[in-house]
């Protein structure tokens, strides 16, 4: 790369540079065409207002419902537009962890001039805090957290952002993977403990197992790993989740932009095209780590993209990438038992025009039983979704896609499209509500619904569940499983919400009859279920509170009611940031919510340096929060 602002691209941004969008429709068509839809919006919108329990039509009631019997146990905020956390009245938060923080007591502290040093960066807190999720481990808690990808302004503040050296691509890819570590509460708060035996991090060079019908595949095969059996790494770790046995999902997201080739003459196998691997990498790995020179090793792309697991419980273990959940770039992992105690994965596909998939294994979780090949055999399935509000899970079969297992967990994206699945505006987080039989997927915005194809030359014209063009605003879709089973291969689906912004626009723009002038938001992305069923929303969005988003403020978390549709403000970010990553305490009454990339100075304060953070969110009584 020869621009220091291309590194601090976000990874979406990153990603049309390397393809390009083709001249856009006329604006004008494309909200005719969006508005003549208006009447099938307004039916599958208010039909999803409630339909769980009290059934079709309840928006057009909900602030009155609410006020008669509102779950929501704060007063809404205000958008805001600077550059720190607020919370309702009643809450408070104070910082856990932030990037450069030692686990260990070896480790150097950061500097402000020159970052954290190589030889403590694999020792630190790593940087751009995303999913994460708390276990109890012999009654000590501990926090399993994804570190996405790096900001190398702020990471290699003494080289201005530039990758210079080897030592510079090793400090950023150990800044990067998964951290696991043990907090605890005192009288000052919560914090990391130090030198804990269960403080680990996870890095772009763990050694790693490969399991899953891919295994020993010769597209996994490199001249440093023969068997095709043992990968160092992983990467653009995103969203999370947790398996009923206690283990860490992790999920390798925009792993394309890591590679690059050192030969300009080197042609790409035409599966890259399909993943976005390029010419250049994003941060330059290839000039100084040949495993990322795919001239040298074309292979390597072949190994990232899946669901890695990792036992918090036991830092020697070694973390295990499933390829029978397939290769794509991964948002989260949600899993959940079906009635015959068959494990079931709901995982969106982030990017555009990409698919939702659900992942079904062949055998019956026991607890304290085997739970080694839980993951590695049973179905993929992807999703289709029909305007009647009823969808189906197509297999992902050798007999239906006309590729073997192992072609099926490498090139799922290709498999998908051959059945004909649903293209989505961007799948992002999974959520499955924990008292009702019930999921939930944040579909963060699309502006290339309605104007182009998808990498795979899918339809985009809008549909059921992304029904706009130039989707710029992004909606939530909520599915049914037939006979309350998460396993069957069919369901009844409607919208929970469409963003948008009604300050601005009439019809399909405006969002759905649940969007106000007191709660707009814009890219729901993260999304977790508390305890009681009320679902939290994170955003990731355009925060310049202009135009199409006036009014929106900086990106934020909110509550939503299932039952009522009702949805409320409860958290801004900084400006500059996204919210993501969304856990609780054991005794539920402390919040842990995720800042990433902030805009400087938060949370050090004016000439510091922006540092990624998890924070702990309180009521001022003490009482329960999830």
């Amino acid at each position: 790369m020869n621009s220091n602002d291309t590194y601090d691209l976000s990874w979406d941004e990153w990603d049309e540079l390397q393809r390009p969008a083709a001249e856009t429709t006329d604006f004008d068509g494309v909200v005719d065409a969006a508005l003549s839809r208006r009447g099938f919006l307004t039916g599958v919108v208010a039909y999803g207002s409630g339909a769980a329990v009290m059934g079709a039509g309840l928006l057009s009631g909900t602030s009155a419902q609410a006020q008669t019997a509102s779950r929501f146990a704060f007063s809404p905020i205000a958008a805001q537009t600077d550059f720190t956390v607020h919370v309702p009245d009643g809450y408070n938060w104070q910082p856990l962890a932030k990037w450069g923080e030692p686990l260990f007591s070896d480790a150097e502290p950061l500097s402000q001039e020159t970052g954290v040093s190589v030889g403590s960066s694999d020792r630190v807190f790593g940087e751009n805090t995303d999913g994460m999720e708390a276990f109890v481990v012999d009654g000590r808690q501990v926090i399993a957290v994804n570190h996405e990808y790096v900001n190398t302004k702020a990471n290699l503040p003494h080289t201005g952002g530039e990758v210079q050296s080897a030592d510079d691509v090793l400090t950023l890819q150990n800044m990067q993977g998964v951290t696991v570590m043990e907090i605890a509460e005192s009288a000052d708060g919560w914090a990391i403990v130090k030198d804990s035996d269960l403080n680990r991090r996870i890095t772009q060079n763990t050694p790693m197992t490969v399991a899953g019908p891919a295994a020993g595949h010769p597209l996994l095969q490199t001249e440093a790993d023969p068997a095709g059996a043992t990968v160092l790494g992983t990467m653009n770790n995103c969203g999370a989740g947790k398996t009923p046995w206690g283990t860490y999902l992790t999920c390798e997201e925009n792993f394309n932009g890591y590679f690059g080739s050192t030969d300009p003459e080197f042609t790409a196998p035409d599966d890259y095209a399909r993943y976005g691997i390029g010419m250049e990498g994003r941060y330059a790995y290839e000039k100084f780590d040949a495993r990322f020179d795919t001239s040298k090793n074309p292979n390597e792309p072949h190994r990232f993209g899946y669901i890695v697991e990792i036992d918090p419980a036991d830092p020697s273990s070694t973390p295990i990438k499933h390829t029978a959940l397939g290769r794509f770039k991964h948002e989260n992992a949600a899993a959940v038992l079906a009635p015959d105690g068959r494990v079931v994965v709901y995982l969106g596909d982030d990017e555009r025009g990409e698919f939702l998939y659900k992942f079904v294994s062949a055998n019956a979780y026991t607890p304290g039983g085997p739970t080694s090949a839980l993951l590695d055999e049973g179905q993929l399935y992807a999703a289709k979704f029909s305007t009647d509000l009823t969808g189906e899970w197509v297999a992902l079969t050798p007999e239906a896609t006309g590729m073997d297992e192992a072609e099926i967990a490498i090139f799922t994206r290709q498999a998908a499209s051959k059945v004909g699945a649903t293209t989505m505006d961007r799948p992002e987080w999974v959520a499955v509500n924990p008292v009702a039989v019930e999921a939930y997927c944040a579909l963060t915005n699309n502006k290339n619904r309605g104007v182009k194809p998808n990498a795979g030359g899918d339809d985009t014209a809008a549909n059921g569940p992304n029904p706009r063009d130039e989707n710029n605003y992004g909606q939530i879709v909520r599915w049914y499983p037939s006979n309350d089973d998460h396993a069957a291969d069919t369901f009844a689906w409607d919208l929970y919400v469409m963003a948008g912004n009604p300050t601005v626009h009439e019809g399909a723009y405006g969002g759905s009859a649940n969007v106000n002038e007191g709660n707009l938001f814009n890219s729901p992305d993260g999304m977790q279920f508390d305890s009681t069923g009320m679902l939290w929303i994170q955003t990731d969005g355009d925060d310049d509170n202009e135009g199409d988003f006036a009014g929106m403020g900086n990106n934020q978390m909110l509550a939503g009611d299932p039952a009522t549709g009702q949805i409320e403000r409860f958290l801004t970010g900084p400006n500059g940031s996204e919210v993501t990553g969304l856990t609780w305490s054991a005794d539920k009454r402390t919040m842990f919510v995720g800042i990433q990339h902030p805009a400087a100075p938060f949370p050090d304060g004016e000439g510091m340096l922006p540092r990624s953070s998890i924070i702990a969110v309180k009521r001022d009584d003490n009482e329960r929060v999830g």
